[in-house]
């Protein structure tokens, strides 16, 4: 079974940057893993007007598998509300994979105490609205906020700046159970 890391943060804290590098650590490792990226965009869509995968769910294909010589795109149309997380980490199940990273989804993950967290903020502000309603475990705290504190007296959770520290972080990801 995967071990899900949830990173949550605000817009701009460092998100993506932690999960692209904990990504490619893992992978060159050799560790299979996956992620899941909450887009906030209402009319996003991978299926673009025209093709040939737009005009199957067009006519009414619930799930559209498009396979290219090195991609498998899976497509599937639904409601606007956001999913049921187990829902969601069931889609994987098939993969086999050693760590599954989300980004974003706080909503869906700030209360489950089965889920692992790292927290990424711009500054301490930013940090303690993103604490706030966070349940542990948390591994550890990085973003814009690593570059500017190492320790802040209220809370015990290692702050990790990714350039100076990131095999850290690495190590707490890997460890942990």
């Amino acid at each position: 079974m995967a071990r899900v890391i949830a990173v949550v943060g605000t817009k701009g804290s460092g998100k993506t940057t932690t999960i692209e590098y904990l990504i490619s650590r893992l992978s060159d490792e050799g560790y299979k893993v996956g992620s899941i990226k909450h887009v906030h965009h209402p009319d996003f869509s991978i299926d673009t007007e025209g093709t040939d995968t737009w005009r199957h769910t067009r006519a009414g294909s619930i799930v559209t598998v498009a396979i290219a010589p090195k991609e498998t795109v899976i497509i599937k149309k639904t409601d606007a509300s956001l999913h049921d997380l187990d829902e969601i980490l069931e889609q994987l199940d098939d993969e086999k994979l050693d760590f599954i990273f989300i980004e974003g989804l706080h909503s869906l993950i700030a209360k489950r105490r089965d889920i692992q967290k790292i927290i990424v903020a711009k500054d301490s502000g930013d940090l303690m609205r993103t604490l706030d309603g966070t349940a542990k475990p948390i591994l550890a705290i990085t973003g814009i906020i690593a570059k500017k504190e190492s320790k802040i007296d209220e809370i015990e959770i290692p702050i990790i700046d990714l350039h100076s520290k990131g095999d850290l972080l690495l190590r707490l990801v890997k460890e942990q159970k």
